[in-house]
């Protein structure tokens, strides 16, 4: 393992602002990186001896030493390295460039940028232009149309994750806005507003004939989230198709990859505009679109590799607070490893996945049809007569020679029949 410009080792936990610098330096970077403790600059793993108590003081620092707040941009767990315990820091980019350490303040003493695998102090000019076309209009910025929000679900939630939301957590999870004031994170996550989720079946392969339209939402997006996600769970029909050996049982699609795109959905929609995520159900696929175009400096490669720029940090943090996110950036690995990047639309506006059901093993078609019935027809006239030859079960089944050797083969790569003896005296008989 060597350090690169998203890799970076160091052998611990130093008191000065090391570490605050190389998390202002991959925050800065559209693709962030990862930062380890307890490997030296060789890539040997040595351990770190306390890792709890490093691992604490990690996380704190990064929360109160890094302006704008980092927090729902990374991620600090332990690892396995070579037999020893090692800290794994992951950073995504963050949207609100330029971060800088809260010490020295924006300037190039403050504000850091990875090269190669260097930590770099940002020029003047660099720091001007991030600021410049840093986005203002963020969900934690805008203020909140109510003021008089309620969060008894999301008390709830938190509690059934062993965690308790004390007075102060509005502001610890970053719910309010400069002035003090609920802004429009806290509005979703609260129990009631008027943001939904719709989700939307069609009777065929376009819009024209709708059969039924739902709104999930009017309360905690955590709550329109998860019932998103049980009302595709019923929808996700599993088919059946019965073999001579075994069951063969097929769901429309795969349910992790549709939960995590889901969740991707949500959590990253443009919610500025107002203008809620959507899940339509087709006779051939299932398409999920959410509002907003890719964050700035995010290139579709970045993207489909799993790079992650969080859009509402805010909603990110609770989402994984709650373990409805795993890690930053593992969903859409997960989703490119079952369907890959053809099945993704980027509209002027919209970012939209598209997922064809899988072949519905249900209903054959005329040929498998004709085929089992030969098989069948094969394997019980070696039940009834064992030993049988091959030119014996062709005057038996009434088809020509290469059909009745197709199914054999066929029978045989399956188990469900095997030939014995010598090529003169030998016949098929059922296995087992």
């Amino acid at each position: 393992m060597t350090e690169s410009d998203r890799v970076e080792y160091k052998l611990g936990l130093a008191p000065d602002v090391d570490l605050e610098e190389e998390a202002v330096a991959f925050l800065n970077k559209c693709e962030g990186g990862v930062l380890y403790f307890g490997i030296d600059k060789h890539g040997v793993a040595v351990g770190v001896k306390d890792v709890d108590a490093d691992m604490l003081k990690i996380k704190d620092r990064l929360k109160n030493n890094i302006l704008p707040s980092a927090m729902g941009l990374f991620d600090v767990t332990a690892v396995k390295m070579d037999g020893v315990n090692v800290i794994k820091v992951f950073f995504a980019g963050g949207s609100e460039k330029p971060y800088y350490l809260k010490k020295f303040g924006m300037t190039p003493k403050g504000c850091y940028i990875r090269v190669g695998s260097a930590c770099e102090p940002m020029s003047v000019e660099m720091i001007e232009d991030l600021f410049a076309r840093r986005v203002r209009n963020s969900i934690g910025r805008i203020r909140s149309v109510r003021q008089d929000l309620t969060f008894e679900q999301l008390k709830i939630y938190y509690q059934e994750k062993g965690s308790s939301l004390n007075d102060g957590f509005a502001r610890t999870l970053e719910l309010l806005t400069d002035a003090g004031e609920y802004n429009y994170a806290a509005y979703l996550l609260a129990d009631e507003n008027a943001n939904s989720v719709k989700v939307a079946k069609y009777a065929g392969e376009d819009r024209l004939d709708l059969i039924e339209s739902n709104e999930y939402g009017m309360t905690s997006v955590v709550t329109a989230t998860k019932r998103v996600i049980e009302r595709l769970k019923v929808e996700n029909t599993v088919r059946t198709r019965k073999t001579a050996l075994e069951r063969i049982d097929s769901p429309l699609w795969d349910e992790k990859a549709i939960r995590e795109a889901v969740v991707n959905a949500i959590v990253h929609n443009d919610y500025t505009r107002e203008v809620p995520p959507k899940i339509e159900l087709f006779a051939n696929r299932l398409e999920i679109t959410s509002y907003g175009r890719l964050p700035e400096g995010l290139s579709r490669d970045d993207f489909f590799s799993g790079v992650s720029v969080p859009r509402n940090k805010e909603l990110m943090r609770v989402f994984r607070d709650l373990e409805l996110v795993e890690s930053l950036g593992s969903g859409m690995t997960y989703i490119m490893k079952k369907y890959g990047r053809d099945n993704f639309q980027f509209l002027d506006n919209f970012i939209r996945i598209s997922i064809p059901y899988e072949p519905d093993l249900g209903h054959e078609t005329i040929n498998d049809a004709i085929s089992d019935a030969i098989n069948d027809a094969i394997n019980e006239a070696i039940k009834s007569r064992p030993g049988v030859k091959k030119v014996e079960l062709v005057k038996i089944i009434g088809k020509s020679k290469p059909t009745i050797e197709r199914a054999i083969a066929q029978l045989k790569r399956d188990g469900v029949i095997e030939y014995r003896g010598s090529k003169k005296t030998g016949g098929y008989y059922v296995k087992g």
